[in-house]
């Protein structure tokens, strides 16, 4: 990059719309600091599109941004600023495919069951984007994730609403407590380099090769678990039962999007669970018609209105479910269950929300009740139902006083669970698969029988060095404790516990407090010093930086969208990211309906300041700085001012936010004394802003109420997106004043 520059990336949904509105702004503004922001398209429609260039006119090929910006994470230079993106279910694939080919572009159909050459191609292209295709190829570095001090300061002084707690509330969570993947577990270290196999010989004495040419490095943790099927229903039918007789709602929580081999097959397991008469009698029928519980009701039910008889069997499935434990809703208004999409109850964005509000979620009659929280693999299970029983016998935290719970996460090079799609199997036939070596040695075996569910998974070294010594750094900074939640009982967490202490003696800890502890004992130590007021820094493996960077926060600010979140990149440069995106989609159809967006852009603010931060220091550009400081002191107004947007027609959206954001950035930077020259530049707009703000105000309200056409959900037409969210003529005008008056500084 010959001039300084940050890319943004363009994703989907809520937070891709809400870029049409803020990035004009950050560009204008950014320009006079000679800073350049260039864009990456890497949503699902356009990873989808790079993935079929042949199939594509030449005016409808796209790059292929999300492997350009692979290659950036290496270079230290690199700053990146990556906004939530869809982590794509295989219903919202197929989604994408159709409205992609409807609007002209000849991608191919998603093959479900491929059996040509041809198809197993395509197929191989859309496994590579479905699921988690971002993170883990953008987060080459470990993760810094703490709530900013404005952040918390409004907080204190404006505590959002949390639930009342009962002690005799029946909210539970339930988890496997055998075969399941914590507890078939083995891990090894691999002395050298080199690729492994993933064989599985069949109890009939066949052998086939289920990986090939799996890289690992020297020093490198190795994990093979399984779950057992058969263990899986078992315990999934009894918690079925166990709802029904203690007359709470049934849900489940699996990440979906992120587990996206292992976690879809999970979810229609439950679903056969909680229909077993109904897959009894008509589960052969289902099969041919291609409908995979996988893929969740909503997909059944949509196949069902057009199959032979489709009503009978749909009539099963109502009867079947009036009968057993009512079910937990995503939307009770619309008759949208807990079992519907595999993607639409993630844990990491349900399971706090529930904590939040009582222990309840909603029902089947649009009332909130006691749940049943059913997560089935035990390995992180603890830390919520710690949480829960915290509550019922604490009653709810208070926004107003609580600590905070900041984390350090192993996440680089697709650390752990999050890096296992390639290395995920549903095993075809019974038997045991080896995980071998280069000279046929077998690493790790596990017994296996069909269905069940094998995984490897491989954490490097460097990844877990580079962790550690980020802990030890920001422990140091902040004078907290720090703990690593690791369990000593589990074969991958004692691995990784010897390898945390042979960094630590390499480390000057001295007057630090580093601890290492289960999760369980982790939660309740974390959660008794925040009702104290004290802050500790949880330092933990990859799953667990995603589950707790939306638990605590969520508890402590309202959202994780609030936090700040850097990746320090293992080659020296940045990664900031932007909050989650679980809400997005309600977020689109409220605007699509309404002409109303609710989304929150705090978190791209919180990352740009530091991004610009950053940048200022590599490229000793101190515009860049005064840039940044402003923009954290324009954000505390934001928030202090309440300008962030507001959830009804009627008040401010994210566009009106948007246009206080400006307003307050350009008159912190005209008040400045840092730069002289600065201040000039942006005294008048400042001025015309403030001047102007009745009027522009009114122009973002009037548009309200009204339904909107975007010309597309996955890739909305950039014309219509833009008019949509710019749609106040004196602001855009204004806004285009920015460096063509007399007195601006050169960029």
């Amino acid at each position: 990059m010959t001039t300084p520059t940050i890319i943004y990336t363009h994703t989907d949904e809520a937070p891709a719309l809400a870029t049409y509105s803020l990035l004009p702004i950050v560009r204008a503004y950014a320009a006079t600091a000679g800073v350049t922001i260039e864009t990456r398209d890497i949503s699902l429609a356009g990873r989808i599109l790079a993935a079929f260039p042949e199939r594509l006119g030449e005016n409808q090929r796209v790059p292929d941004a999300l492997a350009e910006l692979q290659a950036l994470t290496s270079s230290p230079d690199a700053n990146i600023i990556k906004l939530p993106n869809i982590s794509a279910s295989v219903p919202q694939l197929r989604a994408a495919v159709a409205e992609l080919q409807a609007q002209g572009y000849a991608v191919p159909d998603y093959p479900e069951n491929p059996s040509s050459a041809e198809e197993h191609d395509v197929r191989s292209r859309y496994d590579a984007v479905k699921g988690s295709a971002v993170n883990p190829v953008l987060r080459q570095g470990n993760s810094d994730r703490r709530v900013p001090p404005p952040v918390k300061n409004y907080a204190r002084a404006h505590p959002h609403w949390m639930g009342a707690w009962s002690p005799d509330s029946k909210t539970a969570v339930a988890s496997m407590d055998d075969d399941d993947f914590r507890h078939t577990e083995r891990s090894v270290v691999v002395a050298d380099a080199g690729t492994l196999r993933i064989v599985l010989a069949t109890d009939d004495g066949e052998s086939s090769v289920l990986a090939d040419g799996v890289a690992v490095e020297a020093g490198e943790i190795v994990d093979a678990a399984v779950m057992r099927v058969d263990a899986l229903k078992r315990f999934v039918a009894a918690q079925v039962a166990r709802a029904k007789d203690a007359g709470v709602l049934f849900s489940v929580h699996l990440k979906a999007t992120m587990m996206k081999v292992s976690d879809p097959i999970i979810f229609g397991h439950v679903i056969r669970a909680f229909f077993p008469a109904t897959f009894a009698r008509y589960g052969e029928a289902l099969a041919a018609a291609g409908l995979d519980p996988a893929d969740g009701l909503a997909s059944i039910f949509d196949g069902l209105a057009s199959s032979p008889g489709g009503q009978e069997i749909r009539a099963s499935f109502d009867d079947e479910a009036a009968r057993g434990p009512r079910l937990a809703m995503v939307d009770s208004a619309r008759g949208i269950t807990n079992l519907h999409l595999p993607n639409s109850v993630i844990i990491d964005a349900s399971m706090p929300p529930m904590i939040r509000s009582s222990g309840h979620m909603w029902g089947p009659d649009g009332e909130e009740a006691d749940t049943l929280a059913v997560i089935p693999d035990s390995s992180y299970a603890d830390v919520y139902r710690v949480f829960v029983d915290d509550c019922r016998v604490n009653g709810a935290l208070d926004p107003a006083t609580m600590g905070s719970v900041p984390n350090v996460g192993l996440m680089a090079q697709a650390a752990e669970e999050y890096g296992s799609h390639d290395t995920t199997f549903e095993v075809p036939s019974g038997g045991t698969v080896r995980v071998v070596d280069p000279s046929g040695a077998t690493l790790l075996e596990q017994p296996v029988s069909h269905g069940d569910i094998f995984r490897v998974c491989r954490t490097t070294d460097v990844a877990v060095r580079d962790w550690v010594r980020l802990a030890v750094r920001r422990a140091r900074a902040t004078g907290d404790p720090a703990v690593f939640w690791l369990d000593e009982t589990r074969p991958h967490d004692v691995e990784l516990i010897r390898k945390v202490e042979a960094v630590l003696a390499e480390e000057d800890t001295g007057g630090l407090t580093l601890e290492v502890m289960a999760p369980a004992a982790a939660t309740a130590t974390s959660l008794e010093r925040i009702r104290r007021g004290k802050n500790t820094i949880s330092v933990t493996g990859n799953v667990l930086r995603d589950y707790l960077t939306d638990l605590f926060p969520i508890m402590e600010v309202g959202t994780s969208a609030k936090m700040l979140s850097v990746v320090p990149l293992l080659e020296g440069g940045a990664l900031f990211e932007t909050g989650a995106g679980g809400s997005a989609p309600k977020h689109v159809q409220q605007l699509v309906e309404e002409n109303f967006l609710r989304w929150d852009s705090l978190g791209e603010l919180l990352a740009l300041a530091a991004s610009l931060a950053l940048l200022a220091e590599k490229a000793g550009n101190p515009r860049a700085a005064v840039l940044a400081a402003a923009l954290d002191r324009a954000t505390e107004r934001v928030l202090t001012e309440m300008k962030s947007p507001g959830r009804r027609v009627g008040a401010i959206d994210n566009r009106g936010s948007h246009f206080f954001l400006a307003r307050y950035w350009a008159q912190e930077l005209a008040g400045q004394t840092d730069d002289l020259a600065l201040a000039a530049a942006f005294s008048g707009i400042a001025k015309a802003l403030a001047d102007d703000e009745e009027a522009i105000v009114d122009e973002l309200l009037s548009v309200q109420g009204s339904p909107v056409e975007l010309g597309g959900y996955y890739r909305p037409d950039p014309g219509r997106a833009a008019a949509v969210m710019r749609p106040s003529p004196t602001f855009n005008a204004i806004l285009e004043t920015l460096g063509t008056e007399p007195g601006t500084p050169p960029a």
